[in-house]
């Protein structure tokens, strides 16, 4: 008997939406969502759990090679860690790459390769779209909140305003109040 079928989705903030993963994943045995960057595997809580957990003869179906790996490197790292326990991977929008030969994981590089380069070209003409805009006085960052202004903010979570209205209210986006209350990027030294 073969093992189990997970479906791994992923979408990188909270105002993205998984419906069309979920929709191509229907049928799996078990569906992973995470809602965080793919940036960094070990803010992944949800895949590290499913690499420990997963057995031999399991397979991880994910829809497209962007949604487990943002690298090359951490894609390779995390099918090499599939791969030695002996569980497959399938990406649906890539049925060829089999990546249990040798040719498949040549092919599953050079895609990864160039995912990675496409997603450099965007970053590319974004840095490139804030410069103009900033030179036309069209660009400002984002407003930073004071050491107060996060401690009403708690305040006002905590009986029950939702983080939405407390950010509109304080003027900044949901993630730079979530940034501010979780402590990270430059919020981390407050």
């Amino acid at each position: 008997m073969g093992g189990r079928v997970y479906g791994y989705a992923r979408v990188s903030s909270k105002d993205q939406n998984l419906e069309r993963q979920r929709e191509a994943l229907a049928g799996v045995d078990v569906l992973v969502e995470e809602q965080v960057s793919g940036k960094n595997v070990a803010d992944r809580e949800k895949l590290r759990t499913l690499m420990a957990f997963a057995q031999a003869g399991d397979t991880i179906r994910v829809k497209s090679i962007d949604r487990l790996a943002r690298d090359t490197r951490d894609l390779l790292r995390i099918v090499d860690e599939f791969a030695a326990k002996g569980v497959a991977i399938e990406f649906l929008d890539s049925p060829m790459l089999n990546v249990t030969t040798k040719e498949g994981r040549a092919m599953l590089t050079v895609f990864a390769a160039f995912a990675e380069l496409e997603r450099e070209a965007i970053r590319e003409r974004q840095a490139e779209g804030i410069a103009l805009a900033k030179a036309a006085g069209k660009y400002r960052k984002a407003r930073r909140l004071t050491a107060e202004e996060i401690a009403a903010a708690r305040l006002r979570i905590e009986v029950g305003v939702p983080k939405a209205r407390v950010a509109k209210d304080l003027g900044v986006s949901r993630q730079t109040l979530y940034s501010a209350l979780e402590g990270r990027g430059s919020y981390s030294a407050v």
